[in-house]
């Protein structure tokens, strides 16, 4: 959702546009291919992606927040989140919650203990917060539950996944292009100064038209009601790529890792989808309940 590349507080080697560019649509069109092919097998096959993605941000956040030796941190968080995954595998859900709180409020905890001479977050003195630590395993944790309790539900579940996913890339892909063609006034140049008020409506646009879309091609019905949906989860997404600028300028970093070429790391291009698949599973959940979220998400 960048109107451009984030800029990073340390000095960091700036990398020709069109290359950039370039490396971003190759690594898209590796990861997702495989996304959709995982969310249309589901099952085990979308747990385990959810899963392993949710590890990679639980490292990244801890990284960020204390430092790359704080491996008794992150080793807990991923216990949590793998146990969460085993419970959530079986079709519960109200145990791999309580597996993910239980986790952050144990990170937090041991956060509070770790020796003074090991505490450090990112590169710009940040204060070490025990409790921001801890969040990472509900951040990470939301990405392996929302989604999966969406794609759970078997009638509706492939099509609420592919309405997060293009509701959520096509905001991303709008906005970009958006705020480079018309720039304009910042939207936040305190968090992100390169995004734009341009870019934000543009991309909102986008999410929108993406539902009309899926509304057409999936045959579903009250499409103004489901433009709504496809509106608010597009600023979502939006707002949860702003969150994860404000962490990673407050630690002082330009990217969350380098896992992925030309994206930085896994934090920087779910970021939107996190927050997205949140509302969505809250939506579903509140509207179907466990067994039918993503009914209770696409049926109005």
């Amino acid at each position: 959702m960048d109107a451009g590349p984030h800029r990073a507080r340390e000095p960091n080697r700036a990398r020709p546009r069109g290359r950039e560019l370039g490396v971003r649509v190759v690594s898209a069109l590796v990861l997702a291919p495989l996304a959709i092919g995982a969310a249309y097998v589901g099952g085990r096959a979308f747990l385990v992606l959810c899963g392993l993605a949710a590890l990679g941000v639980c490292w990244e956040w801890v990284t960020l927040s204390a430092g790359r030796e704080a491996w008794r941190l992150m080793a807990t968080g991923a216990g949590a989140l793998l146990a969460a995954a085993v419970f959530l595998g079986v079709g519960w859900l109200a145990t791999p919650v309580a597996c993910i709180i239980g986790g952050a409020v144990m990170v937090t905890v041991l956060a509070h203990s770790e020796p003074a001479s090991q505490r450090q977050a990112g590169q710009t003195g940040a204060a070490y917060r025990p409790g921001w630590i801890g969040l990472g395993v509900a951040y990470a944790g939301t990405l392996l539950v929302a989604p999966v309790v969406l794609r759970n539900e078997p009638d509706e579940g492939f099509t609420a996944i592919m309405f997060l996913f293009a509701v959520v890339w096509t905001t991303d892909v709008v906005a970009y292009f958006t705020g480079q063609a018309i720039g304009g006034p910042k939207l936040a140049p305190g968090v992100s100064p390169n995004k734009t008020w341009s870019g934000a409506l543009g991309g909102a646009a986008g999410g929108v038209l993406a539902t009309m879309i899926l509304v057409r091609l999936a045959r579903l019905d009250h499409a103004v009601d489901l433009a709504l949906v496809g509106l608010a989860l597009s600023l979502a997404a939006q707002a949860g790529d702003l969150f994860e600028s404000a962490l990673k300028r407050r630690y002082g970093v330009k990217d969350a890792s380098a896992l992925i070429p030309g994206h930085g790391g896994l934090m920087d291009r779910l970021d939107g989808f996190i927050a997205a698949a949140l509302l969505a599973a809250v939506l579903g959940l509140l509207r179907g309940g466990p067994d039918a979220a993503a009914r209770g998400l696409l049926i109005w």
